[in-house]
């Protein structure tokens, strides 16, 4: 996609023109925009960039996976708390297809990434040369923007595009496949901060009409509802969020990635929405008068069967990418705009209101939740330990200031149910996607960009092993990340439906798993494993207080279902709180 000559920027003082290879304005480039650390891998289409980075290693840290994949995880989980947009780097081929999941990972969960990979020089293009593979072709389908660059003097105007466009409006990835001989090439550096782009508009124009409109429904309504999604995190408006929450009085539900929208804590805060999400969050989305959708998108597994969600309801959405707006639910009220101007906006137009009353109905309900599911969960009387609490006994370590970090699967959703946090940004998933692998590379990822925060991830022995490799990354950096192993052998949700829904026809999910221990030791990681519950609480406090990466294994029960459940095709009203007999 050509853009250069529609895009309108402003100059950053630079001394003089340079004359430098495009290896080495790739790197000034990225300094430029204030980039510190990228991951990545080496190879032939990318050498050249490589070896310019040994003149910058003042500035700029390059982290060295053992895969591709586990580079471009890194990258999500850097800029998912850190609000930065990541970076990673790999070469042509089968460098750049390694990174597909993750770009496709990024771009449904609106990651802001920017992804450099090497291409065989311009000549070759179209000849099936050694390693090459049109990924411009295969990324466009899950990136927010890409190009291929083929000339050195495209190089700092183009990263200047790209980093602009990662980073505003809703957030996303972006690839910039770069031939091999632009990276040789010369050229005269100079660099432009892209600041405006004439093809493209990331600040929408806010209505003043319809948030009149959402006003008079919300000081209207008697039974108001407000689901929180991460884009209120993306705009960084957990502020504005809370002084609209606090003023409104409407009980707040969340999705898995709004988690950090508002404390747990907070009175208001109902609870988790979605297949494994709270009992009250799901059944009183179909008793409200009015739904608040903020910086969320009507995911399939926050709905349930759309034919019978909300339907008494008046809905408003406050979006910043105009695609969500109708796309699943119809709003009554679109407020398209980004949360963090459109919130203020509505905070001071609205009345202040109390609604504890209806919140009571939430707290009621969730009694029904505490002693059908949450206290067998946190505090079991059956031998075999659960996943809820080994969480528990985390939380009361960490006292919620870790960042939490999950893979894929039943651990992720006892990790979203129960893992306490306090702080924004601090909690990381794979949420649309479900990519497992995404949680070990996430979470080192995590702890550069965080150094000074205990990082804890939660993952299961499936997803442990599709990335296991990056514990030797995780090794060569010693970054501190707290790896909390909940290990039932199976590949536990997959087996969960099995058992549910398909009469325990347990089918290519029992895993033969190879002792843990012994290969953290190969990496040189420090770890142990626990069997019984007399060792559990000893176990944490070594890992939490070990000085560098560590592995806790627990043996969990492998029927350690997480429940509740909204069946997959059923109403939010029809959760399932326990295992039929």
């Amino acid at each position: 996609m050509k853009a250069t000559k529609e895009t309108e920027t402003t100059t950053i003082d630079i001394p003089n023109k340079i004359r430098v290879t495009g290896a080495e304005a790739i790197m000034l480039s990225l300094i430029q925009e204030g980039v510190d650390t990228l991951f990545g891998y080496p190879g032939g289409a990318i050498m050249p960039a490589y070896d310019a980075l040994m003149n910058y290693t003042d500035k700029l840290r390059h982290i060295l996976t053992r895969h591709e994949q586990g580079a471009i995880h890194a990258a999500q989980g850097y800029a998912r708390v850190t609000g930065k947009v990541g970076v990673c780097m790999a070469t042509s081929g089968p460098g750049a297809t390694n990174l597909i999941t993750g770009i496709a990972d990024a771009m449904i969960d609106s990651t802001p990434l920017v992804c450099i990979t090497g291409q065989v020089a311009a000549g070759l293009l179209g000849t099936d040369a050694f390693q090459e593979t049109d990924v411009i072709g295969i990324s466009m389908p899950v990136t927010k923007w890409n190009y291929l660059i083929t000339k050195p003097e495209e190089i700092p105007a183009i990263l200047a595009q790209a980093f602009y466009i990662a980073k505003t409006g809703r957030p996303g990835p972006v690839v910039v496949d770069i031939a091999k001989n632009a990276q040789f090439g010369m050229l005269d550096f100079e660099y432009h901060k892209c600041k405006r782009m004439r093809s493209y508009a990331p600040e929408p124009r806010i209505s003043l009409d319809n948030l009149k409109a959402a006003t008079s429904l919300i000081n209207s309504a008697k039974k108001p509802y407000i689901l929180a999604g991460q884009g209120i995190i993306l705009g960084g408006a957990e502020q504005e969020f809370l002084q609209f929450v606090e003023k409104s009085g409407i009980p707040v539900g969340w999705t898995i990635l709004g988690a950090c929208a508002l404390p747990k804590d907070h009175p208001q805060n109902i609870g988790m929405l979605g297949m494994h999400g709270n009992y009250s969050a799901n059944i009183k989305t179909n008793e409200c008068d009015l739904l608040i959708g903020v910086g969320m998108r009507f995911d399939d597994r926050v709905t349930g069967d759309l034919s019978r969600y909300a339907k008494q309801a008046k809905i408003i959405h406050l979006e910043i990418d105009k695609a969500e707006i109708n796309k699943v639910v119809t709003a009554d009220v679109p407020l398209h705009g980004d949360v963090k101007d459109t919130l203020p906006l509505l905070t001071k137009m609205i009345e202040k209101r109390d609604h504890s009353a209806w919140i009571r109905a939430f707290r009621e309900a969730d009694k029904i939740e505490y002693e059908t599911v949450i206290q067998h969960d946190l505090h079991p009387v059956k031998p075999g330990l659960t996943m809820g609490e080994v969480i528990h006994l985390i939380n009361e370590g960490t006292k919620g200031d870790a960042i939490v970090v999950t893979d894929v699967g039943q651990h992720q959703m006892f990790a979203s149910r129960y893992a306490f946090h306090k702080n924004p940004r601090s909690f990381v998933t794979s949420g649309g996607l479900g990519t497992m692998g995404f949680g070990l590379p996430a979470a080192h990822g995590a702890k550069i960009g965080c150094p000074d925060k205990q990082v804890i991830l939660f993952v299961g022995d499936g997803g442990f092993q599709m990335t296991i490799q990056e514990l030797g990354t995780i090794n060569q950096t010693q970054a501190a990340v707290k790896i909390v192993l909940l290990n039932n052998k199976y590949l536990g949700m997959v087996r969960q439906w099995q058992q549910l829904f398909f009469d325990k026809r347990y089918s290519e999910t029992y895993l033969l798993n190879p002792d843990f221990i012994k290969v953290a030791e190969g990496f040189g990681i420090k770890g142990k494993k626990v069997l019984e519950r007399p060792q559990l609480a000893q176990a944490i406090q070594e890992m939490l207080d070990h000085n560098g990466p560590y592995l806790l294994e627990v043996s969990i029960e492998k029927e350690d279902n997480v429940f509740p459940m909204v069946p997959t095709g059923a109403s939010v009203s029809e959760v399932i709180l326990e295992q039929k007999k």
